[in-house]
């Protein structure tokens, strides 16, 4: 690999669910780690607390390198559910969610990022699904507005095959929509391999998540998510595809799961500087 990555990695700052500025920032240096992917929601929901996050960010020397936002209503207690409730495609969430996303890049312009990424929502494989179309007219809403602030949109992949996903990115035509890709997603949520999927999608990729997985032996069931390194994602190739896409964007650090995720993202780190060692 001609490219160290360990010189790109971040850490997603919902993963530590860091109850104010000061601890995330106390965390970061547990971890080693300066680069961070910032979740929006917390600054638009308490902005007494996180209002100045961008000032301690720099006081501390943090780079933000990207930022995220959820969507109301989301129910991820089960496939069918998240399904049901994910991102933009609810008609009883969207008007809240667009006066949200609308705070949200805000939010990102003030705080000078120039990416931002969340999950779009259930996109059906058939084009001419009527959901399909109010997808497309939403995520060309929400693109327009953060191309007009010049930051980036990376869609969240695993809740469909990379070839459906594919097929909707080139209907976008947006060059400031990409995807933010998450090799265990497509192990949690059965949508194929995530080696296969990252060539596929490579032309529209603007980050990346480390986190791994374990598939589940039942259909239509979670997967794991485990520490990376110890689940079925294949690193080795998923660096090389990286490095032959000549990416250069940053891979942040994912945790959704366990009771000790500064360690565990700290492992994350030694696991990917090995792998780089190793090439």
């Amino acid at each position: 690999m001609n490219a160290n990555f360990v010189d790109r990695l971040a850490v997603c700052s919902w993963s530590l669910q860091p109850a104010t500025p000061e601890q995330l920032v106390e965390q970061l240096k547990r971890i080693g780690l300066a680069r961070v992917q910032i979740a929006l929601d917390p600054i638009r929901q308490q902005p007494s607390l996180w209002g100045r996050f961008g000032a301690q960010a720099s006081d501390a020397g943090l780079e933000l390198v990207s930022g995220m936002f959820g969507c109301v209503g989301e129910d991820y207690t089960t496939m069918d559910s998240i399904r049901q409730t994910g991102g933009i495609v609810p008609d009883k969430t969207w008007d809240q969610n667009w006066r949200n996303i609308q705070q949200a890049a805000y939010l990102a312009a003030e705080l000078h990022l120039k990416l931002v990424s969340f999950h779009a929502g259930f996109l059906p494989h058939d084009p001419q699904h009527p959901e399909y179309r109010k997808l497309l007219d939403r995520l060309l809403k929400v693109a327009d507005l953060f191309a007009r602030k010049q930051i980036d949109l990376a869609l969240e992949t695993g809740q469909e095959t990379a070839s459906t996903l594919r097929l909707f990115l080139e209907q976008v035509q947006r060059p400031n929509v990409g995807v933010n890709f998450d090799p265990a997603n497509m192990i949690l949520y059965q949508k194929g391999d995530p080696i296969a999927a990252l060539q596929t999608l490579g032309p529209w990729l603007k980050q990346c998540h480390i986190k791994d997985a374990l598939k589940s032996t039942v259909p239509g069931r979670w997967g794991q998510e485990v520490v990376a390194g110890t689940g079925e994602v294949p690193w080795r190739e998923f660096f090389k595809v990286l490095d032959t896409l000549k990416f250069n964007g940053f891979c942040a650090i994912e945790r959704e799961a366990g009771q000790q995720r500064v360690e565990d993202i700290r492992a994350a780190r030694d696991f990917v500087a090995g792998l780089m060692n190793q090439a």
